[in-house]
């Protein structure tokens, strides 16, 4: 009887951690193809709490690529490479994040949102960066910014060629 019962319990951990796996996280496949190649990405800022942090606009490269069912964001013009999170898709939306440590204490937090649309998109890129004690750790200011982006492919595939 103590075997069955624990074998139950078991079987129910099992089946609720197996949903959450499932519920948190988005598969590399459901990514539109779309998304993949090189983008030239014009940023607007639209608001902040930090006008003396952040840029009024700019113009970046954003090289995505999926490999090993990672998805990783490489900015030729910062030399910045991080894995990015897919967070959510629904056909061409797609909204993924990336934390990546900046300095010796503070840590840049940015989520984007964007709708595919043929070889261009456009969206809302919102950073966040908190700043850390380097005493004790712990936070000491945090300041944000809001983009409204639009991006334009360079290269790579073509959701009008699939």
């Amino acid at each position: 009887m103590k075997n069955l019962i624990a074998v139950i319990f078991l079987l129910c951990f099992v089946i609720s951690v197996k949903a959450e796996v499932i519920e948190a996280g988005v598969s590399v496949e459901e990514v539109p193809k779309a998304l993949f190649g090189t983008w030239r990405v014009d940023a607007k800022l639209d608001s902040t709490n930090s006008y003396k942090t952040f840029k009024v606009q700019s113009i970046d490269f954003w090289n995505l690529i999926r490999s090993e069912g990672r998805i990783t964001l490489d900015n030729p013009y910062s030399g910045a490479n991080a894995e990015i999170s897919v967070t959510s898709v629904e056909g061409n939306l797609v909204v993924f994040s990336k934390k990546t440590p900046y300095d010796k204490n503070k840590i840049l937090t940015d989520t984007v949102n964007l709708r595919i649309d043929g070889d261009k998109f456009s969206g809302i890129n919102i950073l966040k960066l908190e700043t850390f004690s380097l005493i004790d750790n712990h936070l000491m200011k945090t300041e944000t910014a809001q983009y409204l982006i639009k991006g334009e492919k360079i290269s790579g595939d073509s959701i009008i060629s699939e």
